[in-house]
């Protein structure tokens, strides 16, 4: 009797962290589009032409009031985390911010967390492996207005692998300080992180992405 209340018990955790544990953040977010970059811009990128004449216009640069913070999520909880060293420019021709360039690094070794051990964790080999890859870049390709603001759609490169991503954003200039404002999701799984965590307390794929950038000109 005592075994088969033990064997119920366990079936009824089984269940809690499977179907009843966390809600996973990435349902209240959009996805991000994630595709391979076309052959001819991976190409270009192995044997990029002479650099062409800087875009006029007026350049902002990323200050370090910016944030690029994530929410990544497991069965039992989440965590927060982010990056503290994100540097880039972000210029503008004339008022139009559909033809804006974004250019944005971040510095992986600035990754810290809500757990001290969690962010020890991160920077191996299991997630981001930044000794390996100590830098992640995105580049603008194409922005779109969209009713709500925009979509902006570049390269990114993380954990070493370049993928085109297109995300919704929204921007603005005023005052002389450029502003952008997104929050979507990606699967961790597109760039080549599939650490899964326990086998009781599996890692969900899709993690929050959090992006609050500021820009002086």
């Amino acid at each position: 009797m005592q075994k088969s209340l033990s064997a119920l018990a366990a079936l009824a955790l089984t269940t809690t962290l499977f179907l009843g544990g966390c809600a996973d953040p990435a349902e209240s977010t959009p996805d991000a589009e994630v595709k391979d970059v076309p052959a001819a811009d991976a190409a270009a990128e192995e044997s990029p032409a002479p650099a062409a004449a800087a875009m006029e216009g007026t350049t902002y640069e990323i200050t370090p009031a910016s944030a690029v913070a994530f929410v990544g999520s497991k069965v039992t909880g989440s965590h927060d985390g982010g990056f503290e060293g994100v540097t880039g420019t972000v210029t503008i021709p004339g008022d139009d911010l559909t033809k804006a360039s974004i250019v944005a690094t971040i510095d992986m070794k600035t990754a810290y967390s809500d757990n001290e051990k969690l962010t020890e964790h991160l920077l191996s080999a299991d997630f981001f492996d930044v000794e390996n890859h100590p830098e992640s870049k995105f580049e603008s390709t194409a922005i779109a207005a969209t009713d709500a603001g925009f979509d902006i759609t570049g390269t990114l490169t993380f954990h070493g692998v370049t993928k085109s991503i297109t995300f919704p954003a929204t921007m603005q200039v005023e005052s002389g300080i450029f502003t952008a404002h997104a929050e979507f999701d990606i699967d961790r799984f597109d760039f080549g992180v599939e650490y899964p965590g326990k086998a009781d307390d599996l890692i969900r794929k899709n993690v929050v992405i959090k992006l609050d950038i500021e820009g002086n000109a």
